[in-house]
C-alpha cells in the first residue's frame, strides 16, 4: 500500500507504533521508519512480563550479542508487546524505564563479605561464600535441629535460621526455594505477601472457596460500575487502569472512596475522602442500606449464598465481641460460629428466610447499628454522599448490571484487613456480582509475582497450592489429612477440597521421588512441623531476643518493608549471620553501615556476618509469573547478568551441595529429610525452569486409567489437569493447582493467541490461567438454576449436554440444570459465605474496630472494644504504641507512579522523577502548624521520626469525626538510605508493629504521628 508520510501518520492517528502499522500493511516506501530498523539490526528480541506490579504487562525486550563464547548479551532496549491482551503495547513510567533497574549501578556483580564489627564489603569468590555459608548453616542447624519433640513427635524442624522469600522471583524459582528450606527443616519462612496482600488469601477463601482475584484485568471493561475503595488503581497498575477508562467509554460510572483525592478519583464521577482505617463501617452501612431498601438479587441470594441456613442458638454478638472470646488467650473459640443442624448433622435451612437465626437475619440484626449517621460519625463521609454511593451500586442488584470493586493494599494492611476484604464480598454476592463478567472482586496484587509466591506455598504455614505445613499433633499422615480435609456440610455438595488427600500425596511424591512409600506414610514425616506461627512480627522479636541466628534474605528488604525500621535494624545487628540474595543494592544489605541520622548506628558494635551474593532479575532468566488474574505467562531470558551474578536456584543448589558434603565428611543432624529430598535434575547444580515447571504440573508415574478404564496418561508423561491426580502414590505434582500448565502438548503458559471471539476479553489461547485455565472463576453462577444466564450479554457457561463450557472453562463439574450442587465448589457448603462460619480467626461477620493507635481514643460502637480484641501483638512492643494526646494526627502511607517499593531507589530515571521523600498533609493543618510549601518538616511516631519535605495539597482534607477534627498526613513509601539518588529515612521507621490476626500483615495504612517544621537540614 502506498501512502504519503503525513496520510500514513493520519491513518495512525499520529500515535500507532510504525511496528504495528506495519502489521496491518500500512507501511509506506518513504516513511520506513530508519531509527527503528537501525535499532532492530542484529537485536534478538525477547519476550518477558513487566517485574513491578502484577498487571503482567507485556514486554519485547532487545539485545545486542550473537550468543558467541565468552560473548555477553546486552540489553539495550526495552518496549510494549503490543500483541499482550491486557496492556496493549502500553507500559507504564516503571516499566518504561525498566533498563536502568537492569543496567543499574548499583546491580550486584560479586559475592561481598562484611565481617564481624567491619565497616566495609570486601569481594569472595564464589567458592569462599558459598563454603563460608554452609558451614555457618550446618553449624547453627546442627546446634538447634529437633528430630522429636518433647511428645516425642517427629518433628524435623529447623527455627533458629530463617528465610525471607522474594515474590519478584519466577514460579519456578519460587518452588525450588520451598523445596531446598522443607528439606532443611525450615519452618520460619515467607514472602512479601506477608506485608502485602496477605490478607486477601483468608479473607476471599472464607468467602467464596479460593483466595485470589476472582476475575481479570481486561474482564473490569465489562462492568456498569467500577469502585475502586482501598487502591489507587491510576497510580499504582496504571496500564491495568486502562480496563477502567474502558468501562467509562462504555458507559460505567466510576466511583472512588479514599483518604486521599488521588489519581484515580481525579478521572472518578464520584469521590468521597474516608478516615483511614474506617472502611468496614462504610461498608457495613452500604450492606444496611441493601437490605433495608430490598436491593438485592432476591433468587441469587437464596441459592447461592448461605443466607437462607440457619446458624446454632449459642452463637452471639454482644459489645464488640462474638461468643466464645477467652480474655486470657485473646482468641476466639470458634465452636459457636456453626450451623444449626437435624438429626442426621444437615444444616438446618429456611428458604423463607423468617427465622430470627438464619444468616440473613442474623447480618440484617448485625449491621443495623450503621446508620448513615453512624457512618458518617465514624468515617467522616458525609451523609449526602455516602446515600447517593449507596444508590448508585444498589442499581447492580439488578441481573443485567454488574458492579466491580477493585481494592489493593488501602485494605488489606490493617488489623480488620481481611474484614476489609470480607465486607466487600458480601456486598458483591448480596448483588448478585460473583461469577458474572464484569463482575467480582478484584484484588489488584502488588508485586510482579506475589500471586506467584503464594501459590507457591512460601508462607510459615503453608506448602504449595494452599495445602497446609503439618503442626507438631499431627502424628501421622492419616490424622493431619483428617484435620485439614473439609468435611461435607451440605450432602450433595461437591466440596471439591475434599480430594486433599490427592493433593497431598502428589506433593509428597513429588518433593520425595522414591523416598516417599506407602510404608513411610510418603514420606510425610519428611516435612517439618511448626509448634507455632512465626510471622514476620515474631521472626524480628526472635532476632530480638537472641533466638535466631541466621537469616537468608531472598529479593525482599525488610529493612524498609517491614514496620518499625529501628527495631528491624536493631534485630538483624543480633544475627551471628545474613545472606542477602539480590540483584541490586538494598538497605537490608547495608543495615549495618552508618548514614548519619537515617541510619544512626556503629558498625564496630554489630557482630552479625553479612554475605551480599548477587543474583539475576527477571530479564536474565526463563521462567513463569502468575499476575493478579492468576495468569501464568511464561517469559525468555533477554540477557545475560552483569558479571558473575547468577540465578537463585543455582545459589541454592551450590549451598545445598555443600552442605551434603559436609555432612558426609563430619556428620551432624537431620541429614535424613535433607537426603530424601527428591534433587533429580539434570544438572543437579543448575536446574532449569523447564524442570521445576514440569514438576509444579505433575507427572504420571504408572498408567494412570479413569472410572470407565479408559488409559488417560502413560507412565512418564505430563499431567493434563488436576483431576487426573491420585492418593495411591502414582502420580507426583509439586503444585496441584497448577496442573496443566504444562502437558504433553507442550508449554501452555507460553500460549499466544489473543483472539477474543466473544467479545469479554475471555482470551483462553493467552498463557495459561490457575485453575485449569478458566478466566472467571465461580462462573456457573453466572446463570440461574435451570442455566439460564442472569444476562445473555454477559453469559460465560451454557449446558451442551456434557458439561458446561461455553465461553470460559465452567467452574463446576458435569452436574446438568437444576440439580442440588451449588456454584461455589470449594466450599465444603458450595454456598457462597456471607455468614463465613469458623474459617476467620477474628469473626464470622466484620465489625468495625478502631487501629491499633486511634486518633479518637474510643469506638463508638462499643468503648469496652476499641480495637481488634484478637490482633497479632508481641509483648514487648505494647510500649511503643502511642497515643492521640502525643501523637495527635493519622498517617498513612502510599505509593507513587514513578516509584516501586524501594526497589526504584536503585533507578536513575525513577529518581530522577520522583527525587525525595515528602509528607503530604492539608492546607488547614499546614496554617495550623505553620508549615509552608517545600519546608522541611520532622515527623514523629512513637517508634522513631523521620524527616523531609512538605507538600502541601488540597488532596487531604480534615475530618470531622466523632465530634472532633481528624487530620491525615500521606507519606510515600519509597527510597531510603541506600540507592543512586539522594538518601532519605525509611518511611517505615513510623508505622507500628502489629499485624491482621488471619494473615499477620501489619498495619501500614493507619497509624498516629505528630509532624513540626524544622530548621534542621536533610
Amino acid at each position: 500500500m502506498q501512502v504519503s508520510r503525513r496520510k500514513f501518520f493520519k491513518i495512525c492517528a499520529g500515535g500507532m507504533a510504525s511496528s504495528s502499522a506495519a502489521m496491518l500493511g500500512f507501511m509506506p516506501t518513504q516513511a520506513l521508519a530508519a531509527p527503528r530498523e537501525y535499532k532492530l539490526i542484529h537485536a534478538k528480541v525477547a519476550r518477558n512480563n513487566c517485574t513491578y506490579c502484577a498487571v503482567g504487562c507485556g514486554m519485547l525486550m532487545y539485545s545486542l550479542g550473537d550468543g558467541a563464547k565468552n560473548a555477553r548479551g546486552k540489553l539495550f532496549h526495552v518496549e510494549g508487546d503490543p500483541d499482550h491482551p491486557v496492556s496493549r503495547g502500553s507500559l507504564c513510567p516503571k516499566g518504561a524505564g525498566v533498563l536502568d533497574f537492569v543496567n543499574s549501578p548499583n546491580r550486584l556483580k560479586y559475592p561481598e563479605y562484611r565481617a564481624p564489627g567491619s565497616d566495609k564489603w570486601v569481594r569472595l569468590s564464589w567458592e569462599d561464600a558459598i563454603h563460608r555459608i554452609a558451614k555457618l548453616m550446618k553449624e547453627d542447624r546442627d546446634a538447634h535441629f529437633e528430630e522429636k519433640n518433647a511428645q516425642d513427635t517427629t518433628v524435623n524442624r529447623w527455627l533458629t535460621t530463617t528465610m525471607f522469600c522474594s515474590s519478584a522471583t519466577s514460579n519456578e524459582t519460587g518452588i525450588l526455594t520451598h523445596r531446598w528450606a522443607r528439606s532443611l527443616g525450615m519452618v520460619t519462612i515467607n514472602n512479601q505477601a506477608a506485608t502485602c496482600h496477605g490478607p486477601t488469601v483468608p479473607a476471599l477463601a472464607a468467602t467464596f472457596g479460593r483466595g485470589a482475584m476472582t476475575n481479570h484485568w481486561v474482564d473490569i471493561k465489562n462492568a456498569n460500575l467500577v469502585i475502586v475503595m482501598g487502591a489507587n488503581t491510576a497510580e499504582a497498575h496504571p496500564v491495568g487502569f486502562k480496563w477502567v477508562i474502558e468501562a467509562k467509554k462504555n458507559g460505567a460510572k466510576l466511583m472512588v472512596v479514599d483518604p486521599r483525592f488521588n489519581r484515580t478519583a481525579a478521572v472518578s464521577d464520584f469521590f468521597a475522602q474516608i478516615r483511614a482505617g474506617s472502611d468496614i463501617a462504610f461498608l457495613l452501612g452500604v450492606i444496611r442500606y441493601l437490605l433495608e431498601h430490598d436491593a438485592i438479587q432476591h433468587e441469587y441470594v437464596k441459592h447461592y449464598t448461605n443466607a437462607a441456613l440457619i446458624v446454632a442458638d449459642d452463637f452471639e454478638f454482644n459489645d464488640g465481641l462474638f461468643s466464645g472470646f477467652d480474655e486470657n488467650t485473646a482468641q476466639y473459640d470458634r465452636t459457636s460460629w456453626a450451623y444449626a443442624t437435624d438429626e442426621s448433622g444437615q444444616p438446618l435451612r429456611d428458604l423463607t428466610m423468617q427465622h430470627s437465626h438464619c444468616v440473613l437475619n442474623l447480618l440484617k440484626k448485625h449491621v443495623e447499628r450503621y446508620t448513615a449517621e453512624t457512618v458518617e460519625n465514624i468515617t467522616g463521609v458525609k451523609q449526602a454522599a455516602f446515600n447517593q454511593f449507596c444508590e448508585t451500586l444498589a442499581e447492580t442488584a439488578s441481573p443485567n448490571k454488574t458492579a466491580t470493586f477493585l481494592y489493593a493494599l488501602g485494605w488489606t494492611q490493617h488489623t480488620v484487613g481481611a474484614q476489609n476484604i470480607r465486607a466487600m464480598a458480601m456486598i458483591q454476592l448480596l448483588l448478585g456480582n460473583i461469577g458474572m463478567a464484569g463482575g467480582g472482586v478484584n484484588a489488584l496484587r502488588g508485586h510482579s509475582n506475589v500471586q506467584g509466591a503464594s501459590d507457591m506455598g512460601l508462607t510459615p504455614v503453608g506448602l504449595p497450592g494452599y495445602l497446609q505445613l503439618p503442626n507438631e499433633k499431627d502424628v501421622s499422615l492419616e490424622k493431619y489429612l483428617e484435620r485439614v480435609t473439609p468435611k461435607t456440610l451440605v450432602q450433595g455438595q461437591t466440596n471439591f477440597l475434599q480430594n486433599t488427600p490427592k493433593f497431598v500425596v502428589s506433593l509428597l511424591k513429588s518433593f520425595y521421588g522414591d523416598n516417599a512409600t506407602a510404608e513411610n506414610e510418603w514420606g510425610f514425616h519428611y516435612l517439618p512441623k511448626y509448634d507455632q506461627v512465626y510471622d514476620q512480627l515474631k521472626m524480628i522479636e526472635m532476632m530480638n531476643e537472641g533466638q535466631i541466628n541466621g537469616f537468608l534474605c531472598q529479593g525482599f528488604n525488610p529493612v524498609s518493608s517491614l514496620p518499625n525500621k529501628n527495631k528491624v535494624v536493631s534485630a538483624l545487628s543480633k544475627l551471628k549471620y545474613c545472606v542477602v540474595f539480590d540483584p541490586t543494592e538494598t538497605t537490608t544489605s547495608n543495615f549495618w553501615q552508618n548514614h548519619g541520622e537515617y541510619n544512626d548506628v556503629n558498625p564496630a558494635e554489630i557482630q552479625t556476618e553479612v554475605f551480599r551474593l548477587p543474583t539475576v532479575c527477571f530479564a536474565e532468566e526463563d521462567g513463569s509469573i502468575a499476575n493478579s488474574g492468576r495468569w501464568l505467562q511464561w517469559h525468555y531470558k533477554a540477557a545475560e547478568p552483569p558479571a558473575e551474578a547468577k540465578p537463585d536456584v543455582d545459589i541454592l543448589a551450590e549451598i545445598r551441595e555443600a552442605i551434603l558434603e559436609m555432612y558426609e565428611k563430619e556428620g551432624g543432624r537431620g541429614l535424613e529429610p535433607l537426603k530424601a529430598t527428591a534433587w533429580d535434575y539434570v544438572n543437579p547444580l543448575e536446574p532449569k525452569a523447564e524442570e521445576l515447571a514440569k514438576q509444579n504440573n505433575g507427572y504420571a508415574l504408572a498408567d494412570l486409567y479413569d472410572t470407565a478404564g479408559n488409559l488417560i496418561a502413560k507412565k512418564g508423561e505430563l499431567l493434563s489437569n488436576f483431576g487426573q491426580l491420585r492418593d495411591d502414590g502414582t502420580t507426583a505434582c509439586s503444585a496441584w493447582i497448577y496442573a496443566g500448565q504444562w502437558t504433553e502438548k507442550g508449554n501452555q503458559m507460553d500460549n499466544r493467541d489473543n483472539s477474543d471471539p466473544s467479545g469479554l476479553g475471555n482470551t483462553l489461547g493467552w498463557a495459561f490461567a490457575w485453575p485449569a485455565n478458566r478466566r472467571i472463576v465461580y462462573n456457573r453462577a453466572s446463570a440461574d438454576l435451570a442455566g439460564k444466564p442472569w444476562d445473555p450479554k454477559r453469559q460465560l457457561v451454557k449446558w451442551n449436554g456434557k458439561n458446561w463450557n461455553y465461553i470460559d472453562i465452567a467452574d463446576f463439574g458435569t452436574a446438568p440444570p437444576n440439580s442440588e450442587i451449588m456454584p461455589f465448589i470449594m466450599q465444603n457448603d458450595g454456598l457462597g459465605g456471607l455468614f463465613c462460619l469458623n474459617r476467620l480467626a477474628d469473626g464470622p461477620f466484620p465489625e468495625h474496630y478502631e487501629p491499633i493507635e486511634t486518633p479518637i481514643g474510643t469506638n463508638p460502637l462499643h468503648p469496652n472494644v476499641i480495637s481488634s480484641p484478637v490482633a497479632r501483638v508481641m509483648e514487648n512492643d505494647k510500649p511503643n504504641f502511642g497515643t492521640s494526646n502525643e501523637f495527635p494526627y493519622v498517617g498513612t502511607t502510599y505509593s507513587l507512579t514513578e516509584h516501586f517499593h524501594a526497589w526504584t531507589a536503585q533507578v536513575q530515571l525513577s529518581m530522577i522523577t520522583q527525587p525525595e521523600a515528602f509528607a503530604e498533609i492539608s492546607e488547614e493543618l499546614a496554617q495550623e502548624k505553620g508549615i509552608k510549601q517545600g519546608d522541611v518538616v520532622k515527623v514523629h511516631s512513637k517508634r522513631g521520626y523521620i524527616k523531609m519535605k512538605a507538600v502541601v495539597t488540597k488532596r487531604i482534607k480534615p475530618l470531622t469525626v466523632n465530634g472532633q477534627i481528624v487530620h491525615t498526613i500521606g507519606f510515600p513509601i519509597h527510597w531510603g538510605f541506600s540507592g543512586v539518588g539522594k538518601k532519605t529515612f525509611v518511611t517505615n521507621t513510623l508505622t507500628p508493629p502489629v499485624g491482621e490476626v488471619n494473615s499477620l500483615t501489619p498495619e501500614y495504612k493507619a497509624f498516629l504521628v505528630n509532624i513540626e517544621k524544622t530548621t534542621e537540614a536533610l
